[in-house]
């Protein structure tokens, strides 16, 4: 047999190509991720000054991204950056540093006695953790995902509906300084009235 060459025009019927409709006013999102996003867009601008809300309300304006990602885009960004200059460990730093500070500064000027009380307790707490951390740093290396956990701890002890540091003061760290300080007190040399 004799193989035949293949022509050079062979008969093709491509189909015709048709677009989609245009999407007008479709959104393409699952429900439960829109209500996410409205939940973290209402945290945004229930915080406007420390979230930047304004800023990131012209980002939304400029690139047509909804303020949520933005802000999760930024957050992941700062996550990166923290952790590839000090790891986990500045990381966690951070992370019991910021928001407690921040309440801090509020607390000073409120009128309000409580939140002071609340704050304190948690910088007491806080110090007595790092002074134990810092002596103990063989801990570290034994226990794993120990940052993930101290960072768990930290918003135990500070977060409002938990209020951990109150009872965390008065079940460990009062009743082991509380007698020293009495003592510190009593041994405390007089004034002599005149």
């Amino acid at each position: 047999k004799s193989k035949q060459p293949y022509p050079s025009t062979l008969p093709l019927k491509l189909p015709q190509l048709t677009h989609p409709p245009p999407i007008n006013n479709i959104t393409m999102t699952h429900p439960k991720l829109d209500q996410a996003v409205q939940k973290v867009d209402e945290f945004l601008a229930a915080y406007p000054t420390l979230c930047q809300y304004d800023r990131l309300r012209d980002l939304e304006k400029k690139t047509g991204q909804p303020k949520a990602y933005l802000f999760f885009a930024i957050v992941s960004l700062l996550t990166t950056i923290v952790m590839s200059v000090g790891g986990s460990k500045l990381f966690s730093d951070i992370f019991a540093f910021v928001y407690p500070a921040y309440m801090s500064f509020k607390a000073i000027d409120s009128s309000d006695a409580t939140d002071d009380t609340q704050w304190l307790t948690y910088w007491v707490v806080f110090a007595s953790f790092s002074i134990t951390e810092s002596v103990m740093t063989f801990i570290v290396s034994w226990i794993p995902f120990y940052y993930i956990i101290k960072s768990a701890f930290f918003m135990w002890l500070y977060h409002p509906k938990f209020m951990g540091a109150g009872l965390v003061y008065k079940q460990i760290i009062k009743p082991f300084v509380m007698p020293h300080l009495q003592s510190f007190e009593h041994s405390k040399p007089q004034k002599k009235e005149e």
